[in-house]
């Protein structure tokens, strides 16, 4: 892993969270750096997404600079330059017009370039949100994934339904947790369905309906170690935890384990939710990847300290 440029001994893993500062995630971390030995002194401090910039004043490359966001409000906001952390985990981006989503991301990729480690990587987060260039990227590498169809139009959008059998998933191509998914098996539906999309100028990501024996596996990578869930919804076939479904210890196989750590190194990511559908014909087939993967329902289902060990392989990276 990269260093920056530590004001600090190394000993002490400085970690930045550009995430909701008061939000589960950003507390388990927290947590687990309160907790963590005193041979690995931790600090978590969490970044604000809004108040990033970019600052090109002199000879020496760009800083990207935010604020601190403790979410305590009896303390004062403080200025932090990224390359005062060790690492900075992305967690969350706010919503934004597309001009700051695009800053956001073109700071990550100053800060990576004045060689401040970003995980996961600015080019890993920009393939990830995006299930279409996500499975492109997985199929160009041998990965097998459902028979997707995007496009722009209704009309073209009725012909990729017709082609898929007149059933189909109709998600849209960035978004997560099940949300905005659609099952779309009936003509009229397709239409009105297809229509709405085209007047709201989306993009229509389209994939074939696959059957399953009522589960799909989350596969959580982090580093070279790998932690499977099962997830079931017997209310729902969409089996997120999100959705009501529920997370269960699952043994992966050998074909399982594979693809998860190929479809890693093929968007370059360092913690990735890798989700596989077994099918009933036999297959495994890559869903989507997620580079701001949530571990709750994993650790809770393995009984794992999900954080603590983040943290662990982040300071294994300093030594």
């Amino acid at each position: 892993m990269n260093r920056g440029r530590h004001p600090k001994s190394v000993r002490t893993l400085q970690v930045g969270v550009l995430g909701a500062p008061t939000g589960w995630y950003m507390k388990d971390l927290q947590r687990a750096a309160s907790e963590m030995p005193s041979s690995r002194p931790t600090t978590v401090e969490p970044l604000s997404f809004q108040k990033l910039s970019v600052w090109s004043t002199g000879p020496s490359l760009p800083q990207a600079k935010t604020w601190s966001q403790s979410g305590n409000s009896m303390e004062e906001p403080k200025a932090i330059g990224l390359s005062d952390c060790h690492t900075v985990l992305v967690r969350s981006m706010p919503l934004g017009s597309v001009e700051q989503i695009v800053f956001r991301m073109n700071a990550l990729h100053a800060a990576q370039a004045s060689n401040v480690q970003i995980l996961n990587p600015p080019r890993c987060l920009e393939i990830a949100i995006d299930k279409w260039l996500t499975l492109d990227i997985a199929q160009r590498a041998g990965i097998q994934t459902p028979r997707t169809i995007c496009c722009q139009t209704r009309d073209d959008a009725l012909q990729a339904w017709e082609s898929l059998g007149g059933d189909c998933i109709v998600k849209p191509i960035f978004g997560g947790e099940g949300r905005g998914i659609v099952r779309v098996a009936d003509s009229d539906m397709a239409w009105r369905v297809f229509s709405t999309l085209e007047q709201l100028q989306s993009v229509i990501y389209i994939q074939e309906f696959l059957e399953s024996e009522g589960y799909d596996l989350r596969l959580l990578v982090v580093g070279d170690e790998l932690f499977c869930v099962r997830r079931e919804n017997h209310g729902d076939w969409r089996s997120n935890v999100s959705r009501g479904g529920k997370a269960i210890i699952h043994e992966p196989t050998f074909e399982q384990i594979s693809i998860a750590f190929r479809a890693c190194k093929a968007i370059g990511g360092w913690m990735i939710g890798v989700d596989i559908l077994p099918t009933r014909d036999g297959r495994n087939i890559l869903l989507e990847l997620n580079a701001v993967p949530g571990w709750r329902a994993t650790a809770g289902a393995l009984q794992v300290d999900m954080a603590h060990l983040i943290l662990h392989r982040l300071h294994d990276g300093l030594e």
